[in-house]
C-alpha cells in the first residue's frame, strides 16, 4: 500500500460518506417542517442498513468474480480482503450508501418507514449490486464493452433517478403537495463531498485526480449559474433553491465524465446540465408524477446527459479514450447502450420490488392518511424537528 494514495483514499471515503448527511440536510430543507426529521432519517438509515448489507453480501455480489451479469459469494463478509482491496471495498461502500438515499427525495412525506428499511435491503441486493457489477467489475458486460463511467453516472445517478420514477408512481401523490423550502446548506455539503466522490474514483493521488477535482468544481459552478440565469429570465428573480439545485445537477452530470474530460469539456457538461435539468423540472411539474424533490429531473436527467456528454467530450490524453469531438463516434453508441440498459433494468426491477412490498399484508408503501396529515416526524418517530404555532 502506497502511503500517499492510502491517505488520499481514506479521506475520499470520508468525503463521500459525508455526502449522505449532506443529502439528508438538503432534502430536509426542501420539505415541510413537520417532515424534516423523517426525511433526514431516510438518509441516515441508508448509512446504517446499506453498510451492513454491503459487508455481508453486497460487495461480493457487486465485485465478486461471478460472471458478466453478477458477482458471486466468494467474498461474503469481506472475507480475505486486506490492504488496498479492503480500502476499495470501503470506498465502494460509500457509493452504495448514497444511491438509495437519493431515491428518497421522490417519496418523502408519505412513504412508510418500516417498508423503506426492507426496500433498502432488496434494492441494494437486486438493483444496485448487479448494475455496479456490469459497469465497474472487471468482467462486467458494460465494462467489457468499453463504456465510460468514472464515478457513477449510470451506477448511481441514472439508477437512482429511474428508480425514483417507479417509486413516486407506485406510492402515489401526496395528499397536499406544498413544498416549503427553508434551507440549502445541504447542497453546499454535497458540493464539498463530491470532490471525494469524483477525484477519489481514480483510486490514487495523481494527475487524473487533480483533473477530476477541478472539472467537478467547474461543472457545478457552470450549472448553478446557468440555472440561476434561466430562473431570472423566466421569473425576474434568481431562486436560491434553483441555484443550489443547479449546482447539484452539474455535479451529477460531471460524475461519469470527471476522469475523462478537460476544463473546457467540463464547461460544456455543466452548461448542458443547467439547461436540461432546469427544463426537466418544469416538464415534471406539468405531469401527475409527484416526484417531490425532482430526483428524476436532476439525477436521472443529469446522469443521462453526463453519460452521453462523457462520450462527446472525452479527451484521450486525460482518460485514455477519445470522445466524439476527437473523432471517436463509436463511443456514443457504447454510452447509449449503457444508459438504456441501466434505465430498463432499474425501472423494471424497482417497480417489481415496490409492488411486492405493497401487496404484503402489514407492509404497504403508503403511510396512513392520519400520519401524513399529522406529519411523519411525530407519526413515525415521535419527535419534531421544529416547534411552531402553525400547522407545520
Amino acid at each position: 500500500m502506497d502511503s500517499g494514495n492510502t491517505a488520499w483514499m481514506l479521506m475520499a471515503c470520508a468525503l463521500v460518506l459525508f455526502m449522505t448527511p449532506g443529502l439528508a440536510f438538503f432534502y430536509g430543507g426542501l420539505v415541510r417542517n413537520r417532515n424534516v426529521l423523517s426525511t433526514i432519517m431516510l438518509s441516515f438509515m441508508a448509512m446504517a442498513v446499506v453498510s451492513i448489507v454491503w459487508v455481508l453480501w453486497g460487495y461480493s455480489l457487486a465485485f465478486g468474480d461471478g460472471n458478466e451479469l453478477i458477482g458471486d459469494f466468494s467474498v461474503l463478509g469481506l472475507e480475505g480482503l486486506a490492504g488496498d482491496d479492503l480500502l476499495f471495498a470501503t470506498f465502494q461502500m460509500m457509493f452504495a450508501i448514497i444511491t438509495p438515499a437519493l431515491i428518497t427525495g421522490a417519496i418523502v412525506e408519505r412513504f412508510k418507514f418500516t417498508t423503506y428499511l426492507i426496500f433498502l435491503v432488496l434494492w441494494i441486493t437486486l438493483v444496485y449490486a448487479p448494475i455496479c457489477h456490469w459497469v465497474w467489475a472487471g468482467n462486467g458486460w458494460i465494462f467489457d464493452m468499453g463504456a465510460l463511467d468514472f464515478a457513477g453516472g449510470t451506477v448511481v445517478h441514472i439508477n437512482a433517478g429511474v428508480a425514483a420514477i417507479a417509486a413516486a408512481q407506485l406510492v402515489g401523490k401526496r395528499r397536499n403537495p406544498a413544498p416549503e423550502p427553508h434551507d440549502v446548506l445541504g447542497a453546499a455539503i454535497l458540493w464539498f463531498g463530491w470532490f471525494g466522490f469524483n477525484a477519489g474514483s481514480g483510486l490514487a493521488a495523481n494527475e487524473q485526480a487533480v483533473s477530476a477535482f477541478i472539472v467537478t468544481n467547474i461543472a457545478a459552478a457552470t450549472a448553478a449559474l446557468t440555472w440561476g440565469l434561466l430562473s431570472h429570465i423566466q421569473t425576474g428573480r434568481m431562486s436560491a433553491i434553483g441555484v443550489a439545485t443547479g449546482a447539484v445537477a452539474g455535479l451529477v452530470a460531471i460524475t461519469p465524465a470527471s476522469g475523462f474530460v478537460g476544463v473546457m469539456g467540463a464547461l460544456g457538461v455543466g452548461f448542458g446540465a443547467g439547461i436540461l435539468c432546469y427544463f426537466a423540472v418544469l416538464l415534471r411539474a406539468k405531469t401527475n408524477l409527484d416526484d417531490a424533490l425532482d430526483v428524476a429531473a436532476v439525477h436521472g436527467m443529469g446522469g443521462l446527459w453526463g453519460a452521453l456528454a462523457t462520450g462527446i467530450f472525452a479527451v484521450e490524453a486525460i482518460g485514455g479514450t477519445a470522445g466524439l469531438i476527437e473523432g471517436n463516434a463509436e463511443i456514443m453508441g457504447t454510452q447509449a447502450i449503457a444508459v438504456l440498459a441501466t434505465i430498463g433494468y432499474s425501472l423494471v426491477v424497482t417497480a417489481i420490488i415496490l409492488k411486492v412490498l405493497d401487496l404484503i399484508p402489514g407492509l404497504g408503501l403508503r403511510a396512513a392518511e392520519t400520519s401524513e396529515d399529522q406529519g411523519l416526524d411525530l407519526a413515525m418517530h415521535g419527535e419534531r424537528g421544529y416547534v411552531s404555532d402553525g400547522a407545520d
